[in-house]
């Protein structure tokens, strides 16, 4: 039944996108495929090869996979059918009983799942690209979606900082071909940061203390002080941990007196290896970006166990991109032991910045619009023309033109088209005019 007027009795179909996340215009998109076609060429420049996986992961997996924070935001998808109603009919099911699956939230605990299914027919070290959307259910704001696109390359099976090195000059290349330069490189490890925490006092579980570490950026030293005594800590352990972080200067950490701090002998490894990732990024950038030790990094996930990374631009306040190592969430999904790195472009992030900086793709087609009268020309003769166009490299949009002639040219330049040409009838003479603002 429907009301007059044809109206439904139900409820108003809403026009916009769900909260957090966006519908994407044709400029936005033809720069979102440019960004992607020079990252994508970038990386298998470094001899990366792409994967793709499922949107949809088994919830056991995801929730197994110690994303941190990102835990509490999985969008779980219900079980269906018979397996619902068996889960219901009890009465007061538990949510963990209602739950089969989830979107994952990032693309590393799907990459290993990956791995550890088709490890038989993948080249191993396996150098893994992976491009798609993930979700994650928490507030928005700026730079920040419920959906969103994430940008990894992974290495499994390298357990030497060459693994590291390859993913930085490989990050940093791709941010350079799209025309980036004013970017520095920050860079930690796991075991420095459980370090410090013991140096200066902390007992217990480690994970709530870097996860206020991880917010000195947003609520400074002050902030992360109050939120650690709160927590029950002793203010004279919270002290001596302000202090060493409060001189961690912006342009990085020297490593020898960091180590001179925790005199820890047994982290010589860590320290050698993270001045010989720091060596090998800065004789490939040759002076175009920075990199520095930053001993106040820590990174969100808690499935790091060594060297973490991220890339912040001059201008913005949070990071472009992000990674580290996660050697043992392989053995956990296999009980097989494979070392394994990553880093994660910000890619949302990255095409505001070219937006704000108003980039448009650089290997695109000029775009031109056949502008033909419906009541005159014949189809025929308007796709002949347009394949005509065509073959000088255009790309062609055909339209039938409108009473308002010059209203339509104003749209043509507001959606980026360069040219345009006003059919009259004859295929052989295409007289193609520019489109410019008076």
């Amino acid at each position: 039944m429907t009301e007059s007027g044809g109206k439904s009795n139900s409820e108003q179909l809403s026009l916009t996108p769900p909260r957090g996340m966006r519908d994407l215009l044709p400029r936005e998109t033809a720069l979102r495929d440019w960004a992607t076609r020079v990252i994508l060429d970038t990386y298998e420049h470094f001899g990366f090869s792409r994967i793709e996986t499922p949107a949809l992961e088994h919830i056991q997996n995801l929730k197994g996979g110690e994303g941190g924070e990102n835990l509490k935001l999985i969008y779980e998808v219900l079980k269906r059918g018979d397996k619902l109603d068996k889960a219901i009919s009890g009465g007061n099911p538990n949510r963990g009983d209602l739950a089969d699956l989830g979107l994952r939230f990032d693309l590393t605990v799907p990459l290993v799942r990956y791995f550890c299914n088709n490890q038989n027919d993948l080249l191993y070290p396996l150098k893994a690209i992976q491009i798609g959307a993930v979700w994650r259910a928490e507030a928005p704001q700026v730079g920040r979606f419920r959906q969103f696109t994430q940008c990894d390359i992974d290495i499994l099976g390298v357990k030497s900082a060459v693994a590291e090195m390859e993913l930085l000059t490989a990050s940093s290349a791709a941010l350079l071909n799209l025309g980036f330069n004013d970017f520095r490189i920050r860079i930690n490890d796991r075991r420095l940061l459980t370090a410090l925490v013991e140096h200066c006092g902390f007992t217990g579980r480690f994970d709530p203390v870097f996860i206020a570490i991880d917010k000195l950026d947003k609520i400074g030293i002050k902030g992360v002080s109050k939120e650690l005594v709160e927590n029950g800590h002793a203010e004279e352990t919270v002290t001596k941990l302000a202090n060493i972080l409060e001189k961690a200067p912006p342009e990085g950490t020297n490593l020898a007196e960091f180590k001179a701090t925790l005199n820890r002998e047994d982290l010589d490894a860590v320290f050698k290896s993270l001045e010989d990732v720091i060596a090998a990024i800065e004789a490939t950038a040759e002076s175009k970006y920075d990199v520095i030790f930053d001993p106040t990094l820590v990174r969100g996930m808690g499935y790091y166990t060594g060297a973490i990374f991220e890339i912040g631009m001059k201008g913005y306040s949070y990071s472009m991109g992000g990674g580290g190592r996660y050697d043992n969430m392989v053995g956990k999904f296999s009980g097989r032991e494979v070392p394994a790195c990553g880093f994660s472009i910000g890619f949302e992030r990255i095409i505001g910045v070219l937006l704000d900086q108003g980039v448009t793709p650089k290997d695109g087609r000029e775009k031109l619009a056949l502008i033909f009268d419906p009541d005159r020309d014949s189809g025929r003769d308007v796709m002949q023309a347009a394949a005509k166009l065509r073959e000088q490299g255009f790309s062609v949009a055909v339209h039938p033109r409108k009473k308002d002639m010059k209203k339509q040219l104003d749209a043509f330049m507001a959606q980026d088209f360069a040219k345009f040409v006003p059919f009259r009838g004859d295929i052989n003479n295409l007289e193609i005019k520019p489109l410019s603002k008076p």
